[in-house]
Protein backbone atom coordinates (compact mmCIF):
# COMPACT_ATOMS: atom_id res chain seq x y z
CA UNK A 1 0.00 0.00 0.00
CA UNK A 2 1.37 2.87 -0.98
CA UNK A 3 0.31 6.56 1.29
CA UNK A 4 0.81 9.88 0.79
CA UNK A 5 0.95 12.08 3.90
CA UNK A 6 0.56 15.45 4.36
CA UNK A 7 -0.74 17.92 6.78
CA UNK A 8 -1.39 21.57 7.43
CA UNK A 9 1.07 22.55 10.12
CA UNK A 10 3.93 22.43 7.68
CA UNK A 11 6.08 19.51 6.35
CA UNK A 12 8.68 20.40 9.83
CA UNK A 13 5.80 19.76 12.24
CA UNK A 14 6.44 17.38 14.93
CA UNK A 15 3.01 15.69 14.15
CA UNK A 16 4.23 14.64 10.59
CA UNK A 17 6.92 13.28 11.51
CA UNK A 18 5.67 11.29 14.46
CA UNK A 19 2.73 9.76 12.32
CA UNK A 20 5.47 8.66 9.78
CA UNK A 21 7.31 7.27 12.02
CA UNK A 22 4.17 5.09 12.81
CA UNK A 23 2.69 4.67 9.94
CA UNK A 24 5.59 3.25 8.05
CA UNK A 25 4.34 -0.12 9.64
CA UNK A 26 1.56 -0.02 7.59
CA UNK A 27 2.94 0.80 3.79
CA UNK A 28 5.03 2.80 1.79
CA UNK A 29 4.81 6.22 2.59
CA UNK A 30 5.53 9.09 0.36
CA UNK A 31 5.66 12.86 2.27
CA UNK A 32 4.46 15.93 0.64
CA UNK A 33 3.26 18.68 2.88
CA UNK A 34 3.16 22.37 3.00
CA UNK A 35 6.29 24.07 3.43
CA UNK A 36 5.25 26.42 5.93
CA UNK A 37 2.26 26.58 8.06
CA UNK A 38 -1.31 26.67 6.15
CA UNK A 39 -3.40 26.48 9.56
CA UNK A 40 -7.19 27.51 8.49
CA UNK A 41 -6.89 27.58 5.19
CA UNK A 42 -9.87 25.40 4.43
CA UNK A 43 -10.00 24.41 0.79
CA UNK A 44 -7.62 26.73 -0.90
CA UNK A 45 -5.90 26.22 -4.27
CA UNK A 46 -3.42 27.62 -6.33
CA UNK A 47 -4.74 28.61 -9.31
CA UNK A 48 -2.85 32.13 -10.91
CA UNK A 49 0.60 31.43 -10.13
CA UNK A 50 2.38 28.40 -10.53
CA UNK A 51 3.47 26.08 -7.19
CA UNK A 52 6.69 26.43 -5.90
CA UNK A 53 7.84 22.74 -4.85
CA UNK A 54 11.01 21.86 -3.00
CA UNK A 55 12.64 18.70 -1.95
CA UNK A 56 12.96 18.36 1.83
CA UNK A 57 14.57 16.02 4.00
CA UNK A 58 13.89 15.51 7.72
CA UNK A 59 16.33 14.60 10.26
CA UNK A 60 17.48 11.39 8.33
CA UNK A 61 14.00 10.21 9.12
CA UNK A 62 12.23 11.06 5.30
CA UNK A 63 12.65 12.95 2.14
CA UNK A 64 9.93 14.23 0.85
CA UNK A 65 8.18 17.87 -1.00
CA UNK A 66 7.80 21.32 0.50
CA UNK A 67 5.08 22.77 -1.36
CA UNK A 68 4.86 26.76 -1.68
CA UNK A 69 0.80 26.14 -1.46
CA UNK A 70 -1.99 24.93 0.57
CA UNK A 71 -2.84 21.09 1.79
CA UNK A 72 -5.47 20.39 -0.93
CA UNK A 73 -2.39 21.91 -3.65
CA UNK A 74 0.13 19.34 -1.96
CA UNK A 75 -2.66 16.46 -2.29
CA UNK A 76 -3.62 17.56 -6.01
CA UNK A 77 0.55 18.36 -7.19
CA UNK A 78 1.66 14.80 -5.23
CA UNK A 79 -1.42 12.77 -7.30
CA UNK A 80 -1.43 14.28 -10.36
CA UNK A 81 2.61 15.05 -10.75
CA UNK A 82 5.02 14.05 -8.58
CA UNK A 83 4.02 10.35 -7.83
CA UNK A 84 3.76 8.20 -11.00
CA UNK A 85 2.37 5.81 -9.07
CA UNK A 86 -0.93 5.66 -7.84
CA UNK A 87 -1.66 6.22 -4.11
CA UNK A 88 -3.79 3.79 -1.97
CA UNK A 89 -4.39 6.28 0.86
CA UNK A 90 -4.20 9.61 1.91
CA UNK A 91 -3.48 10.50 5.74
CA UNK A 92 -3.32 14.15 7.02
CA UNK A 93 -1.95 15.36 10.13
CA UNK A 94 -0.98 15.10 13.09
CA UNK A 95 -2.71 18.27 13.37
CA UNK A 96 -1.71 20.52 16.22
CA UNK A 97 -5.17 21.27 17.94
CA UNK A 98 -8.87 19.39 17.36
CA UNK A 99 -10.81 19.13 13.69
CA UNK A 100 -14.22 18.92 15.36
CA UNK A 101 -17.64 20.77 14.69
CA UNK A 102 -18.01 23.75 12.33
CA UNK A 103 -13.92 23.73 12.33
CA UNK A 104 -13.77 20.77 9.72
CA UNK A 105 -14.81 23.65 7.44
CA UNK A 106 -11.67 26.03 8.16
CA UNK A 107 -9.38 22.95 8.33
CA UNK A 108 -6.75 22.19 6.41
CA UNK A 109 -5.73 19.31 7.44
CA UNK A 110 -9.29 17.61 6.31
CA UNK A 111 -9.33 20.08 2.93
CA UNK A 112 -6.44 17.67 2.68
CA UNK A 113 -8.28 14.00 3.25
CA UNK A 114 -11.16 15.94 1.08
CA UNK A 115 -9.66 16.55 -1.77
CA UNK A 116 -8.20 13.07 -1.59
CA UNK A 117 -12.03 12.18 -2.14
CA UNK A 118 -12.09 14.20 -5.19
CA UNK A 119 -9.59 12.56 -6.70
CA UNK A 120 -11.39 9.20 -5.91
CA UNK A 121 -8.24 8.02 -3.15
CA UNK A 122 -9.67 7.00 0.88
CA UNK A 123 -8.16 9.51 3.50
CA UNK A 124 -7.94 9.97 7.35
CA UNK A 125 -7.23 13.45 8.71
CA UNK A 126 -6.08 12.72 12.06
CA UNK A 127 -5.73 15.72 14.83
CA UNK A 128 -4.98 15.92 18.13
CA UNK A 129 -6.95 18.25 20.60
CA UNK A 130 -4.41 21.19 21.64
CA UNK A 131 -2.93 21.98 24.84
CA UNK A 132 0.47 22.86 26.01
CA UNK A 133 2.49 19.84 25.94
CA UNK A 134 1.11 18.01 22.78
CA UNK A 135 2.42 13.74 22.97
CA UNK A 136 2.70 13.00 18.93
CA UNK A 137 4.37 10.21 19.44
CA UNK A 138 1.16 8.29 21.65
CA UNK A 139 -1.13 10.40 19.55
CA UNK A 140 0.59 8.59 16.28
CA UNK A 141 0.30 5.29 17.94
CA UNK A 142 -3.58 5.73 18.90
CA UNK A 143 -4.64 7.09 15.54
CA UNK A 144 -2.64 4.49 13.54
CA UNK A 145 -3.69 1.32 15.50
CA UNK A 146 -7.29 2.89 14.60
CA UNK A 147 -6.51 2.92 11.19
CA UNK A 148 -5.60 -0.17 10.92
CA UNK A 149 -8.78 -1.74 11.95
CA UNK A 150 -10.05 0.45 9.65
CA UNK A 151 -8.98 -0.92 6.38
CA UNK A 152 -9.69 -1.11 3.87
CA UNK A 153 -11.48 1.97 3.14
CA UNK A 154 -13.68 2.79 0.21
CA UNK A 155 -12.63 5.00 -2.68
CA UNK A 156 -13.97 8.25 -1.74
CA UNK A 157 -13.86 7.40 2.05
CA UNK A 158 -13.30 10.11 4.28
CA UNK A 159 -12.50 9.66 8.13
CA UNK A 160 -11.98 12.34 10.30
CA UNK A 161 -10.32 10.92 13.64
CA UNK A 162 -9.61 13.32 16.57
CA UNK A 163 -7.34 12.14 20.08
CA UNK A 164 -8.37 13.98 23.21
CA UNK A 165 -5.58 15.57 25.48
CA UNK A 166 -3.21 12.92 26.35
CA UNK A 167 -2.06 14.54 29.67
CA UNK A 168 -5.49 13.75 31.27
CA UNK A 169 -4.67 9.76 30.95
CA UNK A 170 -5.54 7.21 28.50
CA UNK A 171 -8.60 8.18 26.03
CA UNK A 172 -11.55 7.08 27.72
CA UNK A 173 -12.52 4.64 24.79
CA UNK A 174 -14.02 5.19 21.28
CA UNK A 175 -16.97 6.83 20.02
CA UNK A 176 -18.28 6.85 16.33
CA UNK A 177 -20.29 10.74 16.47
CA UNK A 178 -21.35 12.56 14.04
CA UNK A 179 -20.23 16.42 13.38
CA UNK A 180 -21.33 19.11 15.26
CA UNK A 181 -22.68 21.95 14.16
CA UNK A 182 -23.59 23.90 17.33
CA UNK A 183 -20.45 25.67 16.81
CA UNK A 184 -17.95 27.22 19.69
CA UNK A 185 -18.23 30.10 21.91
CA UNK A 186 -16.29 32.72 19.80
CA UNK A 187 -15.97 36.31 20.14
CA UNK A 188 -13.30 39.32 18.70
CA UNK A 189 -10.79 40.88 21.31
CA UNK A 190 -10.38 44.60 20.04
CA UNK A 191 -7.19 46.55 20.03
CA UNK A 192 -6.44 50.04 19.26
CA UNK A 193 -3.40 50.87 17.36
CA UNK A 194 -2.60 54.68 16.58
CA UNK A 195 -3.24 55.71 13.10
CA UNK A 196 -3.84 51.98 11.99
CA UNK A 197 -7.25 52.03 13.44
CA UNK A 198 -8.54 48.66 15.15
CA UNK A 199 -6.86 45.45 14.82
CA UNK A 200 -9.68 42.17 15.98
CA UNK A 201 -8.44 38.99 17.43
CA UNK A 202 -10.86 35.91 17.11
CA UNK A 203 -10.52 34.48 20.26
CA UNK A 204 -13.10 31.74 22.03
CA UNK A 205 -14.18 29.23 24.19
CA UNK A 206 -15.42 25.68 24.43
CA UNK A 207 -18.10 24.25 22.39
CA UNK A 208 -21.86 24.87 22.72
CA UNK A 209 -24.43 22.55 23.67
CA UNK A 210 -25.54 19.73 21.22
CA UNK A 211 -28.96 18.00 21.68
CA UNK A 212 -27.26 14.57 20.59
CA UNK A 213 -23.80 12.75 20.87
CA UNK A 214 -21.37 14.71 18.92
CA UNK A 215 -17.73 15.27 18.41
CA UNK A 216 -17.16 18.16 20.31
CA UNK A 217 -19.10 16.67 22.93
CA UNK A 218 -17.52 13.08 22.98
CA UNK A 219 -14.06 14.54 22.72
CA UNK A 220 -14.33 16.99 25.43
CA UNK A 221 -15.55 14.11 27.20
CA UNK A 222 -11.84 12.00 26.68
CA UNK A 223 -12.67 9.59 23.89
CA UNK A 224 -11.39 9.20 20.31
CA UNK A 225 -13.89 10.38 17.67
CA UNK A 226 -14.27 8.83 14.18
CA UNK A 227 -16.60 10.81 11.73
CA UNK A 228 -17.56 9.58 8.83
CA UNK A 229 -17.65 13.07 6.23
CA UNK A 230 -18.64 13.34 2.46
CA UNK A 231 -17.60 15.56 -0.36
CA UNK A 232 -21.08 15.78 -1.23
CA UNK A 233 -22.54 19.18 0.74
CA UNK A 234 -25.76 18.51 -1.05
CA UNK A 235 -29.35 18.59 1.08
CA UNK A 236 -30.39 16.08 -1.29
CA UNK A 237 -33.95 16.15 0.76
CA UNK A 238 -34.17 20.03 0.33
CA UNK A 239 -33.04 19.90 -3.31
CA UNK A 240 -36.10 17.08 -3.72
CA UNK A 241 -38.26 19.96 -2.53
CA UNK A 242 -37.21 22.60 -4.35
CA UNK A 243 -37.64 20.62 -7.91
CA UNK A 244 -40.78 19.94 -6.62
CA UNK A 245 -42.02 22.88 -5.52
CA UNK A 246 -40.63 24.76 -8.82
CA UNK A 247 -41.89 22.32 -11.44
CA UNK A 248 -45.57 22.14 -9.71
CA UNK A 249 -44.82 26.16 -10.51
CA UNK A 250 -43.13 25.48 -14.33
CA UNK A 251 -46.77 23.27 -14.72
Amino acid sequence: MRILLTNDDGIFAPGLAALYRVLIGLGEVVVVAPADSQSGTSHSVTFFEPLACTPVEIADLFKGFGVYGSPADCVKLACMALHKEPIDLVVAGINSGANVGINVYYSGTVAAAMEAAFLRIPSVALSLAAEPDMDFDRAAELGVSLLAKLLPLQSGDVININIPRLSLGTPKGLRVVPQATGGFHEYYIPTKNGRAGTFYQLAGGGHRPEAAPADTTALAEGFITVTALLADMTNHAKTLALKSQLDSIES
